[in-house]
């Protein structure tokens, strides 16, 4: 019974001594390796052309430069937009500024410089 004892006395001496040592591989615990939906907490920014703009749908066509933060090429491509009153920001052929998130499959104006 003492021999029992003993050895998991030194089976938990031995796991307190390796969790105290840091040694957990792998383990990194910063917010943004917890975070599954780290693209949709991350405000954007790009710069493009107003190709089209659709006030029923409030989505808006842009031709944009690359998007480093999403590892996007120049592309044209349509988003939606957050508040309808961006809208009157924009305007075809205008050039302009954007900030937006990616919510879910949509990638959402949230902001026009």
């Amino acid at each position: 019974m003492k021999a029992i004892a003993a050895a998991a006395t030194l089976v938990l001496v031995a796991n307190t001594a390796l969790a105290q040592s840091g040694d957990m591989k792998g383990m990194d615990m910063d917010k943004k390796s917890m975070s599954k939906g780290d693209k949709a907490q991350t405000t954007h920014r790009t710069v493009g052309v107003v190709k089209k703009i659709d006030s029923r749908d409030s989505t808006v066509t842009l031709a944009h430069e690359p998007v480093k933060s999403m590892n996007w090429p120049a592309m044209t491509m349509a988003f939606k937009v957050q508040d309808k009153a961006l809208l009157e920001k924009l305007a075809v052929d205008k050039k302009v500024e954007v900030e937006f998130q990616q919510r879910g499959k949509d990638h959402v104006i949230t902001g026009v410089k």
